[in-house]
């Protein structure tokens, strides 16, 4: 599908009419983690013609590019080939653990069913571009598979390279509190073993703070408190105009962007309840606890801070576990519809999303 529509691109911001397979895959933002790769961060923020901060690297973490860049050191590589090389290969490991975590409460032909629906999902294709969510999936995949697994030490490091991969070590910190909740509340029918509690208490502490580490980085490089935030909040400008970042504000104003009021509050009110609804569902509850509480975790997270529009599809692949709970039905008419229907929305991704069609306003 990406050979297909590469051959059919026209010249546009980053590469010229017809592309190779390894530049059509390094477009969008590609572009910000091999400017980070090769000059790093602005001390600096610059800032558009009215004032405001403008887009920047502030927003694209350091761990992904700093992988390519080793292996390009290393390689020879030039970046393009060697960012499409580190996606593949992390994708490739991120589906072998998701297979691990899910043997963990589901039988072996359904988790392996469950990685045949991973590995189609209509995203699925930013597993193969210059992007950071191959890496970053196999770090959460791997983290999940150690906290359902009590391996809280080995945990840590896995928490804080996530942490510096994508966005996500906020929502983790909150899976991490709510599983110290329920370990407490559980005690008696799962006392913890000797040092269990401090390394609990320890990994959700260390979470939080590297939530808080890259904003805080920013600052201290730039002096601008709101560096990152005002960062983030560049790339929704286009939208509804720069303004401040007030939690659990960002769908409601999507929303009613996108559908007008009242029906855009309604439809996020409705969002939320049928994500309720299928955290309470039997495929869902046979995921086991902490995977059900990533999936709250990380709802929660994103209904806080992120404002939806095109490239949100993309960042609801931390919900991954939700491909154990579609696999669980067995009927073979239900299974080849769900991974043909798959690859459709992949077409459909694909064409709205990642291939550049003039001005386009639908980054992927």
């Amino acid at each position: 599908m990406m050979l297909v529509l590469a051959a059919q691109q026209d010249q546009n911001a980053w590469t010229a009419a017809a592309p190779r397979y390894v530049d059509f895959a390094s477009m969008w933002d590609g572009r910000w983690y091999n400017i980070v790769a090769v000059a790093g961060y602005p001390a600096e923020l610059p800032l558009t013609d009215d004032g405001h901060t403008a887009e920047n690297a502030w927003a694209f973490l350091p761990v992904y590019p700093l992988v390519v860049r080793t292996v390009m050191i290393l390689t020879g590589a030039e970046w393009a080939v060697a960012a499409v090389a580190v996606s593949v290969l992390a994708g490739f490991g991120a589906a072998l653990v998701t297979y691990r975590l899910f043997r963990e409460h589901l039988d072996a032909g359904t988790a392996l069913f469950g990685v045949v629906i991973f590995s189609v999902a209509p995203v699925a294709p930013v597993f193969q571009v210059a992007y950071a969510e191959s890496l970053h999936l196999l770090l959460l995949s791997l983290a999940l598979l150690l906290l359902v697994r009590r391996r809280y030490g080995l945990l840590m490091p896995v928490v804080v390279v996530m942490g510096f991969t994508r966005p996500s070590a906020l929502a983790f910190a909150l899976l991490l509190g709510l599983h110290l909740l329920v370990r407490i509340v559980r005690r008696d029918r799962e006392p913890f073993a000797s040092g269990e509690l401090p390394l609990v208490i320890g990994a959700t502490l260390l979470s939080g703070l590297v939530g808080l580490a890259w904003p805080a980085v920013a600052w201290a490089v730039t002096g601008s408190v709101t560096a990152y935030t005002d960062t983030e909040l560049a790339w929704r400008s286009v939208y509804i105009g720069y303004q401040h970042l007030i939690p659990f504000t960002p769908w409601f104003q999507g929303f009613e962007w996108w559908f007008g009021r009242p029906l855009g509050w309604i439809g996020v009110i409705l969002l939320v309840a049928g994500f309720a609804v299928a955290l309470t569902s039997r495929p869902v509850r046979m995921l086991g606890l902490e995977v059900r509480l990533w999936l709250a975790a990380y709802a929660l997270y994103l209904l806080a801070v992120f404002f939806p529009q095109s490239s949100t599809f993309r960042l609801l692949v931390p919900f991954f576990p939700f491909a154990g709970a579609i696999a669980v039905p067995r009927s073979r008419v239900y299974r080849t519809t769900v991974v043909m229907g798959s690859i459709a929305l992949q077409w459909l991704w694909l064409l709205v999303a990642w291939r550049v069609d003039g001005y386009d306003w639908t980054p992927p």
